[in-house]
């Protein structure tokens, strides 16, 4: 039999072109509404995988799977997800975040665990959080972490950004909010990300009229996402805990509150390691670089290593030869590269940490 590439123009046959990539006949009716069904489920696949698959795969994939006994609820979530701007993150990131580092073993025991087991979560009437914060110092990988999240668990990774509910102007803020808040209620699987969360749900106590009226939509919007049934976690990002509203971080609102602090040595070694072995590296000490970059963040590590290639691809383009990075090379590109965390900025972090941790 053989097999017709389809693109992305509408064919004017969509029998024919159903039939010569699956074997199976259909009105022509049926076959112009499976048609687009095949091409928004062709699409999801392509994003899942990394790479584009043919419309013959995503023809039979789609046909065995999902018409028969089921609703095609698949074109449904494929519009939202795109007019969402989902994107499917490659689990191996959850392998850059150190074991040793308390937000990923809260997340593993309180999230994930309970996800996995789901049997045994019934069975001890366990209810897996679907609404959380992370708080911590700028640049701590709080925005690396909810990705990794969303990489382990294999759902959909969905950023909101507050200037994107700000685009049509600050009265149309609540509107925005309230409209992707129910289209988020209608997915299946995704994780939805909200960094500077403060921007949108700062203390009502000298806020003006705009402002109160936004962080009273999130404070309707948060129930209403916890009550579906649904597989969507709402994890909401912010630097400054201490601006939000009290009303926000009272249980039956989010779930838990999560701080995202400092690097241990072991959570240093294996973003540096990860960081190594994306780049032309020799025999290094890296105790000596973990020693050194006390204080660094994962976003301060991300910059010193951007320096560090530039310099070895400028080196090897000037000389023609091959430059290998060494020990001395990094701790040079080291003293270039200020770390953004000081001990006035952790200690203001410790006094949050019992302040606001709730999990």
């Amino acid at each position: 039999m053989q097999t017709q590439t389809v693109n992305s123009v509408m064919p004017t046959d969509y029998s024919t072109d159903i039939f010569e990539a699956s074997g199976i006949k259909f009105d022509e009716a049926i076959a112009a509404d499976l048609w687009q069904k095949i091409m928004d489920h062709k699409w999801v696949l392509s994003e899942k995988l990394g790479r584009d698959v043919g419309f013959r795969a995503a023809c039979i994939d789609f046909l065995d799977n999902f018409v028969a006994g089921q609703d095609l609820r698949l074109g449904r979530q494929a519009d939202l997800l795109g007019e969402m701007g989902a994107q499917y993150i490659d689990r191996d990131i959850w392998k850059t975040i150190s074991d040793s580092q308390p937000p990923k073993q809260l997340v593993q025991k309180r999230i994930i665990r309970p996800l996995q087991e789901e049997g045994l979560s019934k069975k001890h009437g366990v209810v897996t959080p679907k609404a959380i914060v992370f708080f911590g110092p700028p640049g701590t990988g709080k925005t690396h972490f909810v990705k990794a999240m969303a990489g382990f668990l294999g759902w959909w990774f969905i950023e909101i950004a507050p200037s994107m509910l700000m685009a049509e102007g600050v009265d149309k803020i609540g509107a925005n909010l309230r409209a992707t808040m129910e289209k988020a209620r209608r997915l299946e699987e995704a994780v939805i990300f909200i960094d500077e969360f403060e921007e949108l749900a700062a203390s009502r106590d000298e806020a003006d009229r705009i402002d109160r009226s936004i962080t009273n939509e999130f404070l309707k919007q948060v129930p209403l996402l916890k009550s579906q049934g649904n597989k969507v976690l709402l994890v909401c990002a912010t630097n400054y805990v201490r601006q939000l509203d009290a009303a926000l971080l009272r249980p039956g609102r989010f779930d838990c509150i999560i701080p995202v602090g400092v690097l241990d040595d072991d959570g240093r070694r294996t973003i540096l390691q990860h960081h190594n072995a994306r780049i032309n590296v020799g025999d290094i000490d890296l105790d000596c670089i973990v020693k050194q970059t006390r204080h660094y963040t994962p976003a301060d590590l991300e910059h010193l290593y951007q320096l560090i290639a530039q310099y070895a691809f400028d080196r090897e383009y000037e000389t023609g030869k091959d430059f290998v990075v060494t020990t001395e090379c990094i701790l040079e590109k080291i003293t270039l590269v200020r770390p953004s965390l000081t001990d006035e900025v952790m200690t203001q972090f410790q006094e949050d940490v019992v302040t606001y941790s709730r999990y």
